[in-house]
């Protein structure tokens, strides 16, 4: 299940490291939990009830299956779970929606910056890397279970949601100065790829046009933040309008 066409025919995805096993155990159907006598001696205790009956596989064979380069001594497979029926964002929920993010360490910091503030929906264009990666659930840190995330046609989900009256806001250079600008409590937040932003099509979706800026304004500063980062900021900063 190393491929995302392994995954999607075998209809699973594996977890691995000890905060992402424990964290996810509760919120998935596990197939099986795979775990070596150590780590079996040290965390057995903190297994969920309901949790399977661990396998026992000795670290050569943990390393084998593993696809971490130090692996934690457990890991876990699990059912890809259905999704409900896609609908438009009800009024009032915020969403974000990924037009091509790519690097699989970005995607799983994306997913749980949106699980901290409450952000249960992600909407992500099909050039996305895939949300089972490996390294992306490694990188949510247990956040992957309290958010759904789909992939589709993402030009034209905005396209709807724009005429459905849902604000989309994009993060550009050269937006408006998020701090300064009004914001809704709903909406529709769009992040684009890591090296050449938002694109063309998904930008002619935009309705609101937000920047991060730098500071102080006119002070030297790299060119632009991770979109993991940026995604926190702009998160923060609209849940911060409405407490």
């Amino acid at each position: 299940m190393k491929t995302p066409r392994h995954r999607r025919e075998a209809g699973a995805f594996v977890a691995e490291g000890t905060r992402c096993v424990l964290e996810t155990l509760p919120r998935y159907r596990a197939r099986c939990l795979v775990a070596t006598p150590k780590w079996l001696e040290a965390n057995a205790g903190l297994l969920p009830a309901g949790a399977p009956e661990p396998l026992s596989a000795s670290a050569d064979e943990m390393r084998s299956m593993s696809s971490l380069q130090t692996p934690q001594g457990v890991l876990a497979v699990y059912d890809i779970p259905r999704l409900p029926p896609l609908t438009l964002p009800a009024p009032g929920e915020l969403c974000l929606a990924l037009d091509t993010v790519q690097d699989p360490g970005n995607l799983g910091t994306i997913i749980r910056v949106a699980s901290w503030f409450g952000i249960r929906r992600v909407f992500a264009s099909e050039e996305t890397v895939d949300l089972y990666n490996p390294k992306v659930v490694q990188a949510t840190m247990g956040g992957l279970s309290g958010v759904e995330a789909r992939y589709l046609d993402l030009p034209r989900f905005l396209a709807d949601a724009s005429k459905a009256g849902i604000p989309v806001y994009g993060t550009f250079l050269d937006g408006s100065d998020i701090y300064r600008s009004a914001l809704t409590p709903g909406g529709i937040i769009v992040l684009g790829n890591e090296g050449n932003g938002v694109s063309p099509e998904v930008e002619a979706c935009c309705g609101h046009r937000l920047k991060i800026p730098s500071f102080p304004p006119d002070g030297e500063a790299v060119e632009s933040l991770n979109v993991g980062t940026a995604a926190a900021v702009v998160a923060a900063e609209f849940r911060r309008r409405i407490l």
